[in-house]
């Protein structure tokens, strides 16, 4: 008899693990290889990733920079960067995406800093915020979006945007 899998995959992962199929397609059609740079996620992202089997043919590496200080010394992120703008801003998680390529050997990477929650959140940038950044050989590309929902619901929202709109920035350097 058939045993089945203690892990039961929820329709986040399974959204994520399809996402990532797609985006490994386009990487593997250019040859281009993938880093991340995960505050609020905490890797989640890479996690995702390199859960597909043949990963490491697009996905070179993955920094978890969850410290200002990690930040810092893994991506080369100007302190007085985070000091004038904050952890989870525009500013610094452009600089995350670019210490990513700078600190890697691909030609793609996607960054991401927020407030998961459920505490840290401000009038200024409540639980959910979440900033994105994207640097293509096309250029770099960021936004802010603000997620409902807990700490888990925030960080898997951030997981498949990151992805889904990774996904359209490839397809549209393919076209």
């Amino acid at each position: 008899m058939p045993s089945i899998s203690p892990k039961l995959l929820s329709n986040q992962e399974l959204l994520a693990q399809s996402l990532c199929g797609l985006v490994a397609d386009l990487m593997l059609k250019r040859q281009w290889m993938l880093a991340t740079a995960e505050s609020c996620t905490g890797g989640m992202i890479a996690a995702a990733c390199t859960d597909l089997a043949g990963s490491s043919q697009w996905f070179e590496r993955g920094f978890v920079t969850y410290s200002n200080a990690a930040k810092t010394e893994l991506l080369g992120v100007d302190a007085a960067l985070i000091a004038t703008h904050g952890a989870v801003s525009e500013e610094v998680v452009r600089a995350m995406a670019q210490g990513a390529l700078t600190h890697s050997h691909t030609q793609v990477a996607v960054a991401v800093t927020g407030v998961a929650g459920p505490s840290g959140g401000s009038a200024a940038k409540p639980v959910g915020t979440v900033w994105f950044g994207w640097a293509t050989p096309g250029g770099l590309v960021s936004e802010v979006q603000h997620f409902p929902g807990d700490r888990a619901a925030v960080r898997s929202a951030t997981v498949q945007h990151a992805l889904h709109r990774l996904l359209t920035l490839l397809q549209a350097a393919n076209s």
